[in-house]
């Protein structure tokens, strides 16, 4: 009987979409490999053409698994929720609360994430950068959390973990990277604080990666 081939996920320590990814499959329990691509080395390997058979977007992540390549963030953390729902669900199964699941999911992965991405922030000017990346995180996070208020327990969706928790730790993150101050969202905070607690969190942090340069292992 042949062996299935373990799953490989092709990451980049500090993209936040891939760390919404290793944290579902920590959480799932799922042995995986992970074949690093760099987003500055060379120009940015996600542009070869040897990765861009995988993912035309150029974008990681991308996961190789049950014998296909799937990219985008939030539809590997559903596929791996509908093939593997234990032993922790990662959506409701309330059609209310995965509804908001979703809501809030989406909230970070379209609405705050791609705007202060490698690309975008390559296209505002690095003069530019900083205030550009505190203008729309803070923007986003004004919003979030107004909706945590109706929707929060422990975690953003009562008081299981769920997708939204995947995309939320990964997000504060990235406002810590470019100092956005965090005092006006308590709820935010919160819940990030918790989360980091979780040793699925923990191993699957970027500071942590096989691909993490050494500087950033010290911290």
């Amino acid at each position: 009987m042949a062996v299935p081939e373990k799953p490989l996920l092709y990451s980049y320590f500090r993209s936040s979409c891939s760390w919404r990814v290793r944290i579902a499959l920590a959480l799932k329990g799922i042995d995986y490999d992970i074949c690093p691509i760099n987003l500055s080395k060379d120009g940015g390997q996600q542009f070869t053409k040897e990765f861009q058979t995988l993912n035309p977007m150029s974008q990681v992540p991308a996961l190789k698994i049950d014998g296909i390549t799937l990219s985008q963030s939030l539809a590997i953390i559903e596929y791996l929720e509908e093939t593997r729902p234990t032993p922790i669900r990662l959506l409701p199964e309330d059609p209310k609360k995965r509804a908001s699941v979703r809501m809030i999911s989406d909230l970070i992965a379209s609405g705050i994430q791609p705007l202060q991405n490698l690309d975008v922030l390559k296209k505002v000017g690095q003069e530019n950068q900083l205030a550009w990346a505190q203008t729309v995180i803070s923007s986003g996070f004004a919003a979030l959390e107004n909706i945590l208020q109706s929707t929060a327990g422990k975690f953003c969706v009562g008081n299981e973990i769920s997708m939204a928790d995947l995309c939320l730790a990964p997000q504060v993150a990235n406002a810590e990277r470019f100092k956005v101050d965090l005092s006006p969202y308590p709820t935010i905070s919160r819940i990030n604080k918790t989360l980091l607690t979780m040793e699925a969190f923990q191993v699957s942090h970027p500071f942590k990666q096989p691909d993490t340069p050494p500087e950033f292992r010290a911290c």
